[in-house]
């Protein structure tokens, strides 16, 4: 096989088959209200998110509890340098964590788990990835999108019973979708499960499978082929890790996140019993999305611990480092970061709280709040560890281990840079998420007038869809040229000795001026929009920031009610929101005032090899073999590197 060339089973997919499965997978209706969805309809619901929910009482005093527990056990149990410098947790560990009960957070307790509500299950995650972040990951992907969440929401009354007990307290958990070249283009999938009997039979090869080296069960997303009695379709099966046929093929190893076991796992002709299908035949993708739209809270949570501790280093070494006869801190280059690192957190634990008692509640449909707190969240967390690193020079940039050996402070700066890069990327990168979000927010505009720009359809369609568009507009773009945001008085509640009134204000006006904008484009490039990814991005990441507002001020509100730091809280929630504010006008302009043509073109001349001229004096230091690894299904040839934890 040569370099460019890819292995031969994947199914030929054509782009509008692409999307038609896509489009298949996703929640085709809302039967819920959305604070997000009306966000971008130019609505700003504030009622759906003030007053700021809360846990019961009795879901916070057991979700203390074991907060109280797990601290301990992290502070004593576990030793973050060890991990970072071995790159693997050690056994003892996670059967400490097995004990704690810390695999069941999130499984009820009648199936022997501990019933956690998301909020609480989320404050954990971020205390148990502050002392290492490869433990936060397992116990993530153990229960965000691993055996217990499919199952909570989709599993039969018998499949809960035989495998949730085992993930609460003994077994580990692994999810299984991505496939060497198969990553957000599920139509793809050329894993297969061909029906025998009573089974399934198992063939092909996934990638990056997080906790896979030592899953003792996974979900395995496979094609079941059409055929009398089976209706086929991408279909999720729980699956035994040590059936007979089932190779870890390769434990790999990455720039962070040193000491998750993730991995490359094949499957020769494994029998799967029809009794561990999750759901109907072509369910898969479905219950994968819907398993997200919780499970993606996760990362929001580490991203909230990443900057906690990133305030606290900045505070601690800005205080203590002089230049120029005075620490660094009140330099204003300096203190500029500080301020943002410190608003941020406040906003991130905002969006993740917010977001979490929302699910609890289950009043609200918050499939994008949740791609929202996800995508915001690895993106700023991102930028708050750079700017830490920043702050602390030349010893941001020195492994903790050699400062410790000079005889300094380990301060492990440089590797939360690297943990956290990956953020932006799994669990559905930063492109991919802008348009998943792009696309449930213009659902409303594709629900009465995607026939319109749709060429496959007939004269009828376009001419009934006309019709009900018209309908439709005439009733809501009215509604976008005025609002309560030009009221002085609006959202009085808001104003304190810190004013944060004006900020919603502006939010309800700017949600409006979204809204506006993005019709304007719909009706513009009408079927070219898809294409159009970059200002879809910007779309996306506005509405992110207006989400962000709102949660921080309705945070700051509760803490002031509740008397809990709310004059500080106050005070972060106005800086936030003036820096988001900033943001938000610059991406209105990059709408309209960008290179978006120019950048095609150049990437035409690029992949023709017009520049490539421009690659001349350096040589590459990569190695040989071809850009995807060969998946074709068969035996494997590699020692199995399983490594379950007894």
């Amino acid at each position: 096989m040569s370099a460019s060339t890819t292995p031969s089973s994947r199914p030929a997919v054509t782009e509008r088959e692409a999307r038609e499965v896509a489009e298949a997978a996703r929640e085709q209706h809302w039967r819920k209200p959305s604070f997000a969805k009306e966000l971008f309809l130019g609505r700003f619901r504030l009622d759906l998110i003030h007053p700021h929910p809360l846990p019961a009482d009795e879901a916070a005093q057991r979700g203390e509890e074991f907060l109280a527990k797990l601290r301990d056990f992290v502070e004593t149990k576990v030793d973050p340098a060890l991990i970072e410098r071995d790159a693997r947790i050690p056994d003892e560990v996670i059967d400490g964590l097995k004990e704690l009960g810390a695999f069941g957070m999130k499984i009820d307790t009648k199936y022997g788990g501990l019933g956690l509500t998301q909020v609480y299950y989320n404050k954990a995650l971020s205390l148990a990835g502050s002392a290492s972040p490869a433990i936060g990951v397992l116990l993530s992907a153990h229960q965000s999108i691993g055996v217990p969440q499919p199952l909570k929401l989709f599993g039969t009354p018998e499949q809960k019973e035989r495998f949730l007990p085992r993930c609460a307290r003994t077994d580990i958990s692994a999810f299984l979708l991505t496939e060497p070249d198969v990553g957000s283009d599920p139509a793809r999938l050329a894993t297969t499960a061909v029906p025998d009997g009573d089974d399934y039979v198992l063939d092909g090869v996934k990638l990056w499978t997080t906790n896979g080296v030592v899953a003792d069960l996974l979900v395995v997303m496979a094609r079941v082929p059409k055929s009398e009695g089976h209706k086929g379709g991408i279909t999720a099966f729980v699956v035994e890790t040590n059936s007979p046929g089932v190779t870890v093929e390769n434990r790999n190893a990455f720039m962070g996140l040193r000491g998750i076991e993730n991995g490359v796992t094949r499957f020769h002709q494994v029998r799967v019993p029809a009794a561990n299908r999750v759901g109907e035949e072509g369910q898969g993708l479905k219950i994968a999305l819907t398993t997200l739209n919780t499970g993606r809270l996760s990362l929001p949570a580490s991203c909230v611990a990443a900057g906690k501790w990133c305030l606290k280093i900045a505070r601690e070494w800005s205080a203590a480092r002089e230049q120029w006869g005075k620490p660094v801190a009140h330099h204003e280059a300096v203190g500029s970061k500080i301020s943002f690192i410190a608003a941020t957190t406040f906003a991130l634990e905002a969006v993740t709280d917010l977001a979490s008692q929302m699910a609890d509640e289950d009043r609200n449909d918050i499939r994008i709040e949740g791609a929202l707190a996800k995508l915001y969240a690895s993106e700023m967390a991102w930028t708050m560890a750079d700017e830490l690193v920043q702050i602390r020079g030349g010893r941001g940039f020195e492994t903790a281990e050699s400062l410790r050996a000079r005889g300094e402070r380990g301060v492990p700066a440089e590797q939360l840079l690297r943990d956290l890069r990956i953020n932006r990327i799994f669990e559905g990168s930063t492109e991919i998420m802008h348009l998943l979000i792009a696309r449930e927010a213009v659902d409303a505009h594709l629900s009465v007038a995607g026939d319109l720009i749709d060429p496959e359809k007939s004269l009828g369609d376009k001419a009934k869809a006309g019709a009900n568009a018209g309908v439709f507009y005439a009733k809501w773009l009215p509604k976008l040229v005025a609002g309560p945001g030009r009221l002085p008085t609006s959202y009085g509640e808001f104003k304190r000795e810190v004013d944060l009134s004006g900020h919603l204000r502006y939010v309800e006006r700017t949600s409006r001026k979204l809204a506006r904008s993005t019709f304007y484009a719909m009706s513009r490039w009408q079927g070219r929009m898809e294409s159009k990814q970059g200002f879809l991005g910007r779309i996306v990441d506005i509405g992110a920031e207006l989400f962000a507002m709102s949660a921080t001020c309705v945070r700051a509100e509760l803490l002031r009610g509740q008397g809990d730091h709310g004059r500080e809280a106050y005070q972060l929630a106005d800086v936030f929101c003036r820096q988001s504010r900033i943001r938000i006008e610059e991406l209105f302009t990059r709408l309209w005032t960008n290179t978006d043509d120019l950048d095609r073109k150049v990437v035409k001349g690029v992949l023709s090899g017009t520049y490539e001229w421009l690659e001349r004096g350096i040589v590459d230091p990569s190695g040989e073999g071809p850009w995807i690894a060969d998946a074709t299904p068969g035996p494997s040839r590699k020692e199995n590197v399983h490594r379950p934890i007894c």
